[in-house]
């Protein structure tokens, strides 16, 4: 089998193809042949060595699909053939890969492998976001950062469908546009002017009841002046960098604020939640109520120039590796 692998924290250009021997599932693991691999920014952010979940060498990839085709003792409900899915599950960048049974989802017939690798991993953290982190409904206005990717457009959609309000913010015209088509009411092109301002312009003032930021450190000091009272940060990456050191008495000082920085594994920390995330993104797939955006596939060969094409910040929806 073929891995992308990293053997020393760095830049796209550190990642490596390696030949590696077919792994052989233990108790509650499957090996599967991946058919897609999704691409996420996070996946930078291991190569790179802001998280350091694993010392190298390990191999990158936390989200894909494919057919099983080995399993172990206790796992139960998969069977060889099955077409999956999976999440948070290292090791997607390969030709097999071997997985934990727990995180892995059967695919319905109506998905195909690629839509289940673009929409798993985004979508969940999309369905936290919206409905758990700060649950959304009708009557309440959401600021949306990066709407245009991945997560963005998927979370625009979720927002839309629950009846919130949906202000969103993108770097140039042709963004806007996508994250209105994804259900956005208004769209703030950053390149032309402050979204502070923009949003106290569109609110009359009152701000919205939640930011979901995936930037991080460029947008944070911003983001509670947005808010309302008892209004809600929900941070759940950094684009742009860590959030420094941060005084709790400013929370109080903007009116109560929550702040929270939110990750998907605490989200589907049970197999019955992670059942019930995924399971809600794939059926919404199927029945035309989620949309996805792929903007490229990739060979294995080429995973640096995906990575180097999610780190420029100017691809919208979603990028896949395809062994």
């Amino acid at each position: 089998m073929k891995a992308v692998r990293v053997h020393a924290y760095g830049g796209p250009e550190i990642l490596r193809l390696d030949e590696l021997p077919m792994p052989t599932p233990g108790p509650g693991q499957v090996v599967a042949k991946v058919a897609a691999a999704g691409v996420n920014f996070i996946d930078t952010q291991l190569r790179s060595g802001l998280y350091k979940r694993s010392p190298p060498p390990f191999s990158l990839g936390l989200e894909g699909a494919g057919t099983i085709e080995d399993i172990g003792a206790d796992v139960a409900g998969f069977r060889v053939g099955d077409r999956v899915g999976w999440i948070q599950a290292p090791g997607s960048y390969a030709t097999h890969a071997l997985l934990p049974s727990e995180r892995l989802v059967p695919l319905p017939d109506a998905i195909t492998f690629a839509d289940a690798a673009a929409a798993l991993f985004q979508g969940a953290t999309a369905h936290y976001l919206a409905h758990a982190t700060y649950a959304l409904g009708p009557g309440k206005t959401c600021l949306v950062h990066s709407a245009a990717g991945g997560v963005g457009l998927l979370l625009c959609q979720m927002a839309r469908n629950l009846g919130a309000r949906i202000i969103a913010t993108v770097s140039t015209e042709a963004k806007a546009a996508l994250a209105g088509a994804a259900g956005a009411h208004e769209a703030v092109v950053t390149s032309q002017g402050d979204f502070l301002a923009a949003v106290k312009r569109l609110t009359d003032g009152a701000g919205v009841d939640v930011v979901y930021d995936a930037v991080g450190r460029d947008t944070f000091e911003r983001n509670l002046d947005c808010l309302k009272p008892r209004g809600c940060c929900a941070i759940y990456g950094e684009a742009s960098g860590t959030v420094p050191p941060f005084d709790l008495r400013e929370l109080g000082s903007h009116g109560s604020l929550f702040l929270t920085r939110a990750g998907l594994n605490h989200y589907t920390a049970t197999r019955e939640e992670f059942l019930a995330r995924t399971g809600d993104v794939l059926r919404w797939l199927a029945e035309g109520r989620l949309r996805l955006r792929v903007e490229r596939n990739y060979p294995l060969e080429e995973a640096a120039e995906a990575h180097r094409a999610i780190e420029s910040r100017a691809t919208s929806g979603k990028l896949l590796l395809l062994p």
